[in-house]
């Protein structure tokens, strides 16, 4: 199943439709008002079904009197250095834990992966890391926090010189294209999605936690 992002995951071009753009960003004016600004960092998000996690007491029993721990991933930010030829990206998140017995201190370990996803599909790199949760005893919540980053070649997440003429030209009242969306062209839309790069962190479930999240 194909994941879909949420959280800061944009669509295609509109990346950030705020802010300044820096060198090498790619800027649109909509002719509405509105300026759409592309840039090589890569967008951060969640996908769907992995930002959260359910540990059962006695495995292979779904149900809530059997829940023993359960956690969210929050708080999900991103820093992007783009000065070089490799682009680093990271992105910071908190776990907010809750468990159903709280008589002991207790810790917890909660595996989590972060990919990056090039054109929506392919996965270009993973690596799996561990948020640790302390419980004080008679503590029923808890907090940690994760940390992903990954590099990102600039060549690779930038629009080729012609696509960028085509979706920036001006055009005038009575060109041939004028009425025309230069992203509704396939060869544009390709590029856009060959340099379209997606930092996405979720906890490492297994399928029957995943099942569950997406059943329940």
């Amino acid at each position: 199943m194909k994941p879909s992002r949420r959280l800061f995951a944009p669509i295609a071009l509109a990346a950030a439709l705020a802010g300044c753009a820096g060198e090498g960003d790619l800027v649109i004016n909509q002719g509405v008002g509105i300026t759409a600004v592309r840039t090589a960092c890569p967008a951060v998000g969640v996908p769907d079904y992995t930002g959260d996690m359910t540990l059962f007491r006695t495995p292979g029993q779904p149900t809530a009197a059997n829940i023993d721990v359960t956690a969210v991933i929050t708080n999900l930010r991103s820093t992007c250095n783009e000065t070089g030829e490799r682009i680093y990206s990271e992105a910071t998140f908190d776990v907010l834990a809750r468990r159903t017995d709280a008589s002991e201190a207790r810790r917890v370990e909660l595996p989590y992966f972060s990919t990056v996803l090039r054109g929506g599909s392919a996965v270009q790199s993973k690596r799996v890391g561990t948020v640790v949760i302390d419980f004080a005893a008679g503590q029923e919540r808890a907090q940690g926090s994760g940390v992903a980053g990954a590099f990102i070649d600039r060549g690779a997440a930038t629009l080729p010189e012609d696509i960028r003429e085509q979706i920036t030209r001006r055009r005038e009242p009575g060109d041939p294209d004028a009425a025309l969306d230069p992203l509704a062209n396939p060869e544009v839309r390709a590029a856009l999605d060959r340099a379209n790069f997606e930092l996405l962190v979720g906890f490492q479930l297994t399928q029957e936690q995943l099942t569950y999240n997406a059943t329940r």
